[in-house]
């Protein structure tokens, strides 16, 4: 099977078929199930990289978190439930995007993805195919999920660098890189409570209340 990054980079920056599916995403608007589509067997672990890919990156595209958010929380639930199949609502489906921000959401990924491509290869297994594995990944991108959708400024990135990162482990049924993304969606939950608690407390950080209680 071809690596994610040249699947993505073959259908949206040469537009050629897919070597998955033989689909052409020459379109000027691609809609999320286009994107379903190229997932070809990865479905879950394809569809939580790309949907968190905007908001992850270092400098995240706009307007994608709460919406994509939203699928994301549906996968996350799906997970938790011990589906083998993602399953999306027709309308969710239909939604669209322009071809060109997904090209340029995608040129600034494709570094980041083949780096993480070289060291990802099926390992520690049981924690990306077995019951209560799937559970707490499921649970952690519920969560960041969650926190992404929350239209408030600090509550998106590392949330969705979790989801990323827990989705590439899915991909290859690498169990050491899903961890790695569980470390980073706990990260992520730190930062989203303390703006929170920031929030219904007045400006006084988490870190300063401990500081406070201690």
């Amino acid at each position: 099977m071809a690596r994610l990054s040249a699947d993505l980079e073959q259908a949206f920056l040469m537009g050629a078929d897919s070597p998955v599916t033989g689909a052409v995403l020459t379109q000027q608007q691609v809609t999320l199930a286009d994107i379903l589509q190229l997932a070809g067997e990865r479905t879950f672990g394809f569809l939580l990289v790309v949907l968190s890919l905007p908001s992850a990156l270092p400098i995240p595209a706009p307007g994608y978190s709460t919406p994509f958010g939203i699928v994301l929380l549906i996968l996350g639930v799906q997970l938790m439930l011990g589906a083998t199949a993602p399953w999306l609502p027709p309308r969710l489906l239909a939604r669209t995007m322009p071809r060109s921000h997904a090209q340029n959401i995608l040129r600034r990924a494709l570094p980041w993805l083949r780096r993480i491509e070289l060291i990802s290869r099926p390992r520690l297994r049981l924690i990306c195919t077995s019951r209560g594995g799937r559970l707490l990944l499921g649970a952690a991108v519920s969560l960041m999920a969650i926190s992404m959708i929350l239209p408030i400024p600090g509550t998106n990135t590392l949330p969705a660098m979790g989801i990323f990162i827990t989705g590439f482990g899915l991909l290859d049924d690498d169990g050491l890189i899903s961890l790695a993304g569980l470390v980073v969606c706990l990260m992520g939950l730190a930062v989203t409570t303390s703006i929170l608690v920031a929030l219904m407390w007045g400006g006084s950080s988490l870190l300063d209340l401990l500081k406070g209680a201690i």
